[in-house]
């Protein structure tokens, strides 16, 4: 039988109320009193469950985590960077998806309600940000991994999908490429405007605007980035790039213009956005838009630790920008 704070109690001829003082260093005790109820846990060997004294501090030592979906390619290392951070605190992360729509909600909400956490880190679910808003009106404190132009009411951490897009845009023109296609991720996102809004606006400064059949949409998968792509070469549009809004549409890209007996980057260079795992062995190696995954979630982490140890939260977005990694799939047009 486990040793309870009930068996301490009784053999220091004390209250559990008391033994739980102890144990947190809340109240004013007598100091033989402590003495006496330390020496009884040491002589049992009792040791309390973490949670019970969390729960005693009013804190359950857990920091909650709320995403999409764990299939997002990119989304494993924003949040190993969050659990490296919460870890390193000696916390613990509890880690909720939207896989299953409203019900998933709901369970996640229940769990708001039994405050089974102390803060919530969030990579915004579609449709979710009213929702989170409110918890943090009410109190509970928040931190956005955020991928849109718009900023939330709370503390939020994002990149520069803008900038991306436009490093990517100047990097095809400084190669020689002036008649690009973009393969974006889903119009309804708002690092899909960012960023083709910002390869966009590059490329019309430069007297190439972007012609709208020149804009294909895609899903971020690799069938989309081959579909886009396979489409464009069998209705004879003229390019001579490609910019796909993530790796993964890229290397679909890359296939279909294979396929097609069409040479990267000797006929169509190719660049890609996120820099994950996978864009350093594609072949060739993909020239793709660095996004600060890890980052992004050790500074969400950090910021939310360090406001429940009594730092606050800060009032404007904390931006980390996004770098350019130049491979073998872009070269100058010969």
């Amino acid at each position: 039988m486990p040793i309870t704070i009930a068996d301490v109690a009784a053999r220091a001829g004390v209250s559990k109320t008391t033994v739980s003082r102890v144990l947190n260093g809340k109240g004013e005790l007598d100091a033989s009193t402590v003495a006496r109820v330390r020496l009884v846990i040491d002589e049992l060997g009792y040791v309390p469950s973490a949670r019970a004294v969390s729960l005693a501090r009013g804190r359950t030592g857990v920091i909650g985590m709320l995403v999409p979906s764990l299939t997002w390619p990119w989304i494993g290392e924003v949040i190993q960077g969050a659990v490296d951070v919460v870890e390193s605190g000696e916390l613990g992360v509890m880690l909720f998806t939207c896989n299953q729509g409203d019900e998933s909600m709901r369970r996640f909400a229940s769990q708001v309600n039994a405050k089974a956490f102390d803060g919530l880190l969030v990579i915004e679910p579609e449709g979710t940000l009213d929702y989170i808003t409110e918890l943090h009106t009410g109190g509970l404190p928040v931190v956005l991994i955020d991928d849109r132009e718009s900023r939330p009411q709370f503390a939020s951490v994002a990149t520069t999908n803008r900038a991306g897009g436009r490093a990517a845009a100047h990097h095809l023109l400084e190669t020689g490429r002036r008649h690009p296609v973009v393969v974006t991720g889903k119009l309804g996102f708002g690092c899909v405007t960012e960023r083709l809004e910002g390869f966009a606006e590059a490329f019309e400064q430069a007297g190439h605007p972007l012609p709208a059949e020149a804009v294909l949409e895609g899903d971020f998968s690799i069938a989309s980035g081959h579909a886009a792509v396979a489409r464009a070469v069998a209705d004879g549009v003229e390019f001579d790039s490609v910019f796909a809004h993530n790796d993964l549409s890229a290397a679909g890209a890359m296939q279909a213009l294979r396929e097609a007996g069409i040479a990267v980057p000797g006929d169509v260079a190719v660049v890609g956005f996120d820099d994950v795992e996978c864009a350093a062995v594609t072949e060739p190696p993909l020239t793709t838009v660095h996004q600060p995954l890890r980052e992004l979630g050790a500074t969400a982490a950090r910021l939310l630790t360090a406001h429940l140890g009594g730092e606050p939260l800060p009032a404007e977005p904390v931006v980390i920008p996004t770098d350019f990694v130049v491979r073998s799939s872009t070269a100058p047009k010969s």
